[in-house]
């Protein structure tokens, strides 16, 4: 069975194009579910708003149901250990779609121990290995699996005019080291586990990092605003085409 996709143009913008139908369980006799496993991004916090999962949920005709499993301060490893809890798994079962956006705490943890090439690459390959066992188990929860969305981030931690007064110049260069490592081992456990990897950093900083968001970000400068969740649940949609 296969629940066509329509967007909402007042989100998405007009001349977007239609995504491809999304897959819903045989027998599932309801609504799509996106399942979404993660950290405080997707979890909203900071942000007294619809975070993205409910946004981009609310996206697809019939809406979708959102289950909404992220945790602020988890790290990958949190994400995985959540795997096993009856709740999530019955979710699993159901999901047309699932949404992962975990490892944001793993690479946070080096950048504040002291910021070096080697602990932001250690803690990088920890976040492959989780975040590919990760998208292998949710995969292979049922045949056909759900499609699978692996997102990066556009800062592990605060940016835009929070983070440069938190952190300084060579502070910033150093978290933009960290996000790249992070959503570098991001990418290859998307390709390696059969999932797809959605990048939010032009979004947020644009494609050469040269935008500033702090329009987009909370007053914490950490995690999106209202508008920064629009702007993830935008991102999603442009990579459902290609699905």
């Amino acid at each position: 069975m296969w629940i066509v996709v329509v967007v909402a143009m007042a989100l998405a913008g007009c001349g977007t194009p239609v995504p491809r139908p999304l897959p819903v369980p045989a027998g599932s006799g309801g609504p799509p579910v996106v399942v979404t496993l993660g950290d405080s991004v997707p979890a909203g916090t900071a942000c007294d708003c619809d975070a993205f999962p409910e946004l981009y949920a609310g996206l697809l005709r019939p809406a979708a149901v959102s289950v909404n499993e992220s945790r602020s301060g988890y790290t990958s490893a949190d994400v995985r250990g959540e795997l096993a809890e009856p709740a999530v798994r019955a979710a699993l079962a159901e999901a047309s779609v699932v949404m992962v956006m975990a490892g944001a705490n793993d690479l946070a943890a080096a950048f504040d121990d002291g910021r070096g090439d080697s602990a932001y690459r250690s803690a990088a390959d920890t976040v492959e290995q989780n975040v590919g066992a990760i998208v292998t188990t949710i995969r292979g929860s049922r045949t056909p699996g759900p499609v699978v969305l692996v997102l990066g981030y556009w800062n592990v931690v605060k940016d835009g005019a929070i983070g440069l007064a938190a952190y300084g110049a060579d502070g910033e260069r150093s978290a933009v080291q960290a996000t790249e490592y992070a959503d570098a081992a991001l990418r290859r456990a998307a390709a390696a586990s059969g999932a797809r990897y959605v990048t939010t950093t032009s979004a947020f900083t644009g494609d050469t990092r040269d935008q500033d968001p702090t329009a987009l970000l909370a007053a914490d400068g950490d995690h999106p605003n209202a508008r920064g969740h629009q702007a993830i649940a935008r991102v999603i949609y442009a990579a459902q085409p290609t699905l």
